[in-house]
């Protein structure tokens, strides 16, 4: 493919006007030369005029074939042609010199450089044999006017392609860096949706599951006292509604992303007792929660994560643990805050744990990791020890930053 081909597309209107100026420059050439050949009276003015119509429908006839516009040997054969024509003008009339200054921004356009600098010599030494050949004389105008010709051709177009390359360069800079832009955003979103959906598996698990769990309990508690002791059975049942009232309204604040109702209406240690009673109620089991040290005002995620940990805590005690005696303890200290959930049950080997939503966790296992994921969201650690018949103990400790450099706690948006 010819330089002309592959830049074709890419010309500004700018340059776009500079080619059809060098298309009119020789037209009106060739024009020049054939009317000073006729209003001259010279000999050879129909042989003139002859060349310079052919000249001119060559340089026409060239650029609209496809051949010449897509083959560098076609446009190479055609600027022969076009050369050869010229040579003749040339030998005919002394005016054609001049149509030598935009032969050589044709050449310079169409050849690569290598051979366009030797066909640029060549057409110099041409013209200058020719003029002088016609005048008769060889003096310095006559070196000096091609040769500075050629010199200004040369340096605009090797300019041209300079500025040309330069463009293109950033032109591929500018494609690579939005293409990496695009590309950091679409990480970045796989990045968010991965977040959103560990945050909402940990918010459904942490919620909705774990109420959905205690509700079938208590239903299935019901049904047992059915047949022998209804009144128990109503008052199983008027819990499990009660439940279902309470995750309800987590769930509409989960989706409105407000923080959990427990911490709406009060302290995080107020909601921590009012799980516990909840728990104690809905198991059987003997739930005790106990605060040490000053309560002291947490950011809210803190006090969401802590809330989130203990309900889902206690909700493996109860479905996992055979425990009779659970222990809750919420320990404010200078730097930290810890909250520890024991309970005097059948225990587990912690590493025997398999990975959430494996073939072994039987579509379980989301407890501890999502309680890991909340810790370490907020840069705190969560431990387990356990042992098979020495029950469980989980400890989840976070920072506490500065209450007055972190707006939006818990006890500010309380009513």
């Amino acid at each position: 493919m010819t330089e002309e081909a592959r830049t074709d597309h890419s010309l500004t209107p700018v340059l776009r006007v500079l080619r059809l100026c060098l298309h009119l420059m020789v037209a009106a050439l060739l024009a020049l030369a054939a009317v000073r050949a006729v209003a001259g009276g010279a000999p050879a003015a129909p042989a003139v005029l002859a060349t310079a119509a052919v000249l001119l429908a060559l340089y026409v006839l060239g650029p609209a074939l496809p051949r010449v516009r897509g083959s560098a040997r076609a446009a190479a054969l055609w600027l022969a042609a076009v050369a050869a024509v010229w040579l003749v003008l040339l030998a005919l009339t002394p005016d054609g010199v001049w149509l030598a200054f935009p032969l050589f921004f044709v050449e310079l356009h169409l050849l690569p450089l290598r051979w366009a600098l030797p066909a640029v010599t060549a057409s110099t030494a041409a013209a200058i044999a020719g003029f002088a050949w016609h005048t008769g004389t060889l003096g310095v105008g006559t070196l000096i006017g091609p040769v500075l010709g050629a010199a200004v051709a040369v340096a605009v177009v090797l300019g041209y392609q300079a500025l040309y390359r330069e463009s293109e360069q950033r032109r591929r800079l500018i494609e690579e860096l939005t293409e990496a832009r695009s590309d950091l955003a679409a990480a970045e979103r796989a990045a968010g949706v991965l977040a959103e959906r560990e945050r909402l598996a940990r918010e459904i698990h942490d919620t909705l599951a774990q109420g959905l769990s205690s509700i079938q309990l208590l239903l299935r508690a019901a049904e047992r006292a059915v047949p022998e002791r209804p009144e128990t059975a109503l008052g199983h049942i008027r819990q499990a509604r009660t439940a279902a009232v309470d995750n309800l309204a987590e769930a509409r604040r989960f989706v409105r992303a407000l923080s959990p109702p427990g911490l709406e209406a009060g302290s995080l240690p107020a909601a921590l007792e009012r799980l516990c009673a909840a728990t104690a109620r809905t198991s059987g089991l003997a739930v005790h929660c106990q605060v040490s040290g000053a309560p002291a005002p947490l950011p809210t995620p803190h006090e969401v994560a802590l809330l989130r940990i203990a309900q889902s805590a206690l909700a493996n005690t109860v479905q996992h643990a055979a425990a009779r005696r659970v222990e809750l303890t919420l320990s404010y200290m200078d730097t930290e805050v810890a909250l520890d959930v024991v309970d005097d049950g059948t225990g587990f080997v912690p590493a025997d744990v398999p990975p959430p939503g494996s073939a072994a966790a039987g579509g379980s296992g989301f407890g501890l990791a999502a309680m890991r994921a909340r810790a370490r969201a907020l840069q705190g650690t969560l431990a387990v020890e356990s042992a098979p018949g020495e029950g469980t103990a989980l400890a989840v400790t976070l920072p506490c930053p500065d209450p007055s450099a972190v707006p939006g706690t818990a006890q500010e948006a309380a009513p």
